[in-house]
């Protein structure tokens, strides 16, 4: 097989598909990028049998044919070529001689049929998302994943097809993160699935602001289709927590904060939250709210704001990370702040579709 590609074309290719190869994996054709060339075009595919990436790129193919070569190792031959042009060939034997300007390089591969083939998704359920719905909803969610292995069922986004809505939800046990969209599908595609992290984090890399994305579910696995770039993914098998017990119903209070400046002055005074006392006090009063942070080896900070607040004078106290991380990711500029007092969670809601749960913590003094 031979062809020819801008070297730019070719490594915005390899670079949208090679995050999924893990380098400690026990079956060498894992390291390794599929590319298969026709018609014009390579395509491009990974995968580590969990998740699988594949994108085509433009090419001059003047030999059709297919191989599998080290994607990291490839990737960092074609960043740094010298010339804006790359000729690649490949014998028989998977080995592919790469010529740019006055460079050359010769690196070897494994035979195309090694590789294990995609699921495919025929008669399966189908969905279409707006693309920028997607986007924005794994933006203001995804933070909240947990990382802890052992609970291997929080380690993804919960998504559920119901009664006309998408929601989107994550959670590590001390905060929740969750996102409502209205979406058209028939009601026998009513479906609760988990997606692991790693498939949530190429499907954000995929995702535009325009246009739709189509999600396929077949079994235990699930394929979101972008144009001809396709992640494929298995699910996170498991029951996921009931999340909605976690919402509290009534607030005694509520505030309304512009974002950017609730979120400048947490992040100011978070400066002198030490890891012992990693948090921030919110302390309210007459149309006031005071944020401090008191670490005894370190110092303390405090910074007022004034807010619309009638109500009694409490505080609360959060860990100032869990509490900055929503404000990061959404783009509104008022937030509500709903609590009931000090040992209750608290409840960030911006427009009517988001909402955020965040336990308190325990502060002395």
């Amino acid at each position: 097989m031979k062809f020819r590609i801008a070297k730019e074309a070719f490594l915005d290719g390899l670079q949208q598909v090679q995050h999924v190869v893990s380098t400690r994996t026990t079956l060498p054709i894992l390291s390794n990028v599929l590319i298969e060339a026709s018609d014009g075009k390579l395509k491009l595919t990974t995968t580590d049998l969990d998740v699988g990436v594949s994108g085509s790129v433009e090419a001059e193919v003047s030999k059709e044919g297919a191989t599998t070569l080290p994607v990291k190792r490839l990737v960092s031959i074609i960043r740094e070529l010298p010339s804006a042009e790359v000729e690649v060939s490949i014998d028989a034997k998977n080995v592919a001689k790469i010529t740019s300007g006055p460079s050359f390089f010769k690196i070897i591969g494994l035979p195309s049929d090694e590789f294990p083939p995609l699921p495919d998704f025929d008669d399966g359920k189908s969905y279409k998302i707006p693309q920028a719905i997607l986007k924005e909803g794994l933006k203001k969610t995804s933070y909240a994943i947990s990382t802890d292995e052992t609970r291997y069922v929080l380690n993804g986004i919960f998504i559920s097809f119901k009664e006309g809505k998408m929601t989107l939800v994550a959670t590590d046990g001390r905060r929740l993160a969750m996102v409502e969209n209205e979406l058209e599908f028939p009601a026998s595609h009513e479906v609760e699935i988990i997606v692991p992290t790693k498939a949530v984090q190429e499907v954000a890399r995929l995702v535009g602001l325009e246009g739709e994305i189509t999600a396929n579910l077949k079994g235990n696995q699930i394929a979101f289709e972008v144009g001809e770039s396709l992640i494929v993914s298995k699910l996170i098998e498991g029951n996921y927590p009931n999340y909605r017990q976690v919402i509290p119903g009534e607030m005694r209070e509520r505030l309304t904060l512009s974002r950017e400046s609730f979120f400048e002055t947490v992040r100011r005074v978070s400066l002198l939250s030490s890891e012992k006392s990693n948090s921030v006090k919110l302390v309210f009063g007459p149309d006031n709210l005071d944020v401090t942070a008191n670490s005894p080896d370190i110092g303390e900070a405090q910074e007022s704001m004034a807010v619309q607040y009638s109500g009694p004078e409490f505080a609360i106290a959060f860990n100032p990370e869990f509490l900055m991380a929503p404000l990061r990711n959404l783009e509104e500029d008022e937030i509500h702040l709903d609590l009931i007092d000090e040992m209750s969670p608290g409840v960030l809601r911006s427009s009517d579709n988001f909402l955020y749960v965040l336990m308190p913590m325990r502060v002395t003094g």
